[in-house]
């Protein structure tokens, strides 16, 4: 173990070594042992005072350092402290080289901020395919069942120890032209495939209601320029369109559907993701059938759908 120390670690048993009264051994010898020099040893001696004077300094520094450090109740980093002891009365200039070298002697650390999971998976699934807007908010000129507005949207939570916010991704298609929700899907985790669960439930139930020249338009979040997204459209014939960065506008119903699910359903902090989801299928159950639609003549999206359906057959 002595062999890993610091040389002032050796020093100093070296020292505390020769000091006893019943010592035999030659400080030439343990200085060899030890690995470091005998007149290294010796300056160490002799600077001893200044040392203990450094020390000292340092101790008062760090009290500076500290009450920096605490100031209004938040912790910081070097830099934080650096500039409010450039505020203090008097100021005090401290480098910051300084105050990190006092806060790893000290072992005061500053919290570091981790980093977004989901920004890194949401790095690792953008790729620069972004569709052009071929839907151009013409959301009702084309009929039903040609042009499908995707989104995803997150529902906050807590953990079990209620100190830990976690969320519910959903993710839902609707039909632009009548509003009724054709498919969604709800997950614990952001990734990909509660996105593509979503596609692949639509066109199992409205596959065959769908018309030839379909368009699923959405945003340009990472699941919707990913690989797996972008095949699988291209895969099911689908053509995809997206809205123009940073502009809400371009999917304003989905957006809107959101919005009025938030306002509507009654989801707390400290609901359970199976909770969260009973409440999000009972809700989507009554906007489908009983919510009335204003700009659907008063009726609900699946009335209105039938009532297409019969103009269609005449």
């Amino acid at each position: 173990m002595i062999l890993t120390a610091t040389p002032s670690a050796k020093y100093a048993i070296i020292r505390e070594v020769t000091s006893r009264d019943n010592n035999l051994l030659n400080i030439g010898w343990l200085c060899e042992i030890a690995g470091v020099s005998r007149s290294g040893y010796y300056y160490w001696i002799s600077t001893e005072k200044d040392r203990a004077k450094r020390e000292k300094q340092d101790e008062a520094d760090f009290e500076l350092i500290l009450t920096a450090y605490k100031f209004r109740g938040y912790a910081k980093g070097s830099r934080g402290i650096h500039m409010r002891l450039l505020h203090l009365n008097p100021p005090v200039i401290m480098n910051r080289k300084k105050i990190q070298r006092l806060m790893d002697k000290y072992n005061l650390h500053c919290p570091i901020r981790k980093a977004n999971p989901y920004r890194r998976m949401s790095k690792a699934l953008q790729t620069s395919k972004v569709a052009p807007n071929l839907l151009n908010r013409e959301f009702r000129t084309r009929g039903a069942r040609t042009v499908l507005l995707t989104d995803i949207t997150y529902i906050p939570r807590f953990s079990a120890t209620a100190t830990i916010q976690k969320y519910s991704y959903l993710s839902v298609i609707i039909d632009a032209y009548t509003r009724e929700v054709l498919a969604w899907a709800i997950s614990i985790s952001a990734e990909v495939d509660f996105v593509l669960a979503t596609v692949n439930m639509m066109m199992k139930n409205h596959g065959h209601e769908l018309k030839t020249d379909v368009l699923v338009h959405s945003d340009q979040g990472c699941h919707y320029t990913s690989h797996k997204f972008i095949e699988i459209l291209k895969d099911l014939n689908l053509r995809q369109s997206m809205s123009r960065k940073a502009n809400c506008w371009d999917n304003a119903p989905q957006e809107s559907f959101f919005g009025h699910m938030k306002d509507e359903i009654h989801i707390f902090a400290s609901d359970k993701h199976d909770i969260i989801e009973r409440k999000i299928a009972d809700w989507i159950d009554y906007y489908n059938h009983d919510r009335y639609q204003w700009s659907l003549g008063n009726f609900p999206q699946l009335n209105s759908m039938s009532m297409l359906k019969q103009e269609f057959t005449r």
